[in-house]
């Protein structure tokens, strides 16, 4: 803790760092309460907020994403280990986000590098968790829907030069459930336009959750990412509607053929009895 002296007044002034990774797919979260046993701050089916010693946080989402407050390389690297021990060293993680916090006497502020509170206010720090936990698994999501986009665009660059649809019924089938899948985890994990039970009756938090939203500019990435998904969505159903018309062109080439052999069948059955 830093303190400041001036003619007027003494004022304290207290810096932190903010650090949210992604160091699995998911995490469950009754075990991460028995592997790291500390005191429950708050706690629910999808996350979990945990006290770590004086003035230390760490925050646990079910979508894989940790995040830590005033906690030295040392420690997050330790607790990663416990929680996942094939996780790499949060150095090394591609996906993470670092903000400062600082604690200065007067107005609350966020910038795109810091956020400023007038105290040491748990709650507001939670927010300030979340909201950056929030900014790493958007950037997760973000990588996935490249990755489809970019697969996606793959088949309909050879439906472009060759006329055909270079992908089994088997594999789209796949394909789309993937697609599904991540838009479902997408909805389910970020809540990205809902308000914190926390800020419904504080005035404060909730201008704080807004501001930091501003800052991550969450809303924005978040719709980026779904109408992505959308317009993947929308390639695999014509897909679909593609696939669906060759296998209904050759049903109705094996009725041909199974009519012309009938037919022939017929007429060399009626020859032999004129023979």
């Amino acid at each position: 803790m830093l303190v400041f002296v001036t003619f007027t007044n003494i004022y304290y002034y207290s810096m932190y760092t903010v650090i949210a990774l992604q160091i699995a797919n998911s995490l469950n979260i009754r075990q991460c309460k028995q592997k790291l046993a500390l005191p429950i701050c708050y706690s629910d089916s999808d996350e979990l907020f945990l006290s770590n010693g004086s003035e230390k946080f760490i925050y646990i989402f079910q979508y894989g994403v940790i995040a830590f407050f005033n906690h030295t390389t040392r420690e997050i690297n330790k607790i990663v280990k416990r929680l996942n021990p094939t996780a790499d060293y949060w150095q090394e993680q591609e996906l993470s986000e670092t903000i400062k916090v600082s604690i200065t006497k007067g107005a609350q502020q966020v910038t795109f590098d810091q956020v400023v509170l007038p105290n040491f206010d748990q709650e507001a720090i939670r927010l300030v968790l979340l909201n950056t936990s929030q900014s790493v698994a958007l950037d997760k999501y973000l990588e996935i829907t490249d990755a489809l986009l970019e697969e996606t665009n793959g088949y309909i660059k050879s439906l472009e030069l060759t006329g055909k649809l270079n992908i089994s019924g088997k594999k789209l089938k796949r394909f789309i459930g993937k697609v599904l899948n991540i838009k479902n985890q997408i909805s389910e994990n970020l809540y990205i336009f809902d308000a914190p039970d926390i800020t419904w009756e504080n005035e404060s938090l909730n201008r704080l959750n807004l501001a930091l939203k501003q800052t991550f500019d969450l809303k924005d990435r978040y719709r980026y990412i779904y109408e992505r998904t959308a317009i993947i969505k929308e390639d695999l159903e014509l897909f679909k509607d593609i696939m669906d018309h060759r296998e209904s062109s050759k049903l109705e080439w094996i009725i041909i053929l199974l009519i012309l052999v009938e037919v022939v069948d017929v007429f060399v059955v009626r020859i032999l009895k004129l023979m």
